[in-house]
């Protein structure tokens, strides 16, 4: 994973915190998930290779959400980084949200790996999920879950509240609490104590 321009700093450091994260199996695993939903291989055995044209995941996009895998085969960097626009867009449509997608540099300029696969393992997930896929990746996504309550149970809560809980305990009060006035520290003795035995 070599970036086109040589990083100094905090670039670099950010750049190897990243690269020490990828990992080849999961990238693995998201090019057989890809190459098994469009039911062909990819053209080259480098991942990113094969995907910076942004042909590989329109094909892809077009199988999950129809209308969004138009593409151009083009050596001109405009149109392939078009041709990713257009699969994020429809992964955005399939349900995957924002954060979980990488950004169109991320893939052309090979400057976060790790984002474009696991935005790939989301896609699968999502897609799963929407019923256009019999496979995914990673842990399924969890259903939403709502509770209605009746109104007899909603107006039961809002009348009802434990007293405890809110420092209301029979007996409590702030006797024998000053605020403002001046403590004294360490007794003061008048007639300090003998020791007579």
């Amino acid at each position: 994973m070599s970036s086109p321009t040589k990083l100094y700093g905090l670039d670099k450091d950010i750049q190897e915190r990243l690269q020490s994260k990828y990992s080849v199996e999961r990238e693995q695993q998201a090019r057989e998930w890809i190459e098994s939903t469009i039911g062909e291989s990819f053209p080259s055995e480098d991942f990113h290779e094969s995907l910076k044209d942004g042909v590989i995941l329109c094909k892809l996009i077009g199988k999950l959400q129809p209308g969004f895998g138009k593409y151009k085969v083009s050596k001109i960097p405009f149109m392939q980084m078009e041709n990713i626009a257009r699969f994020l867009e429809g992964a955005q449509k399939a349900g995957v949200p924002q954060h979980d997608l990488f950004q169109t540099v991320d893939l052309f300029e090979d400057k976060n790996r790790m984002q474009v696969v696991d935005a790939i393992w989301s896609l699968s997930r999502h897609a799963f999920k929407n019923g256009t896929v019999s496979t995914y990746l990673g842990p399924k996504l969890a259903d939403k879950h709502e509770v209605e309550f009746s109104p007899e149970v909603m107006k039961k809560g809002e009348t009802t509240w434990n007293t405890v809980q809110y420092g209301y305990n029979k007996g409590a009060n702030q006797s024998g609490m000053s605020f403002g006035s001046r403590r004294e520290i360490g007794g003061s003795y008048r007639n300090p104590p003998s020791n007579s035995n």
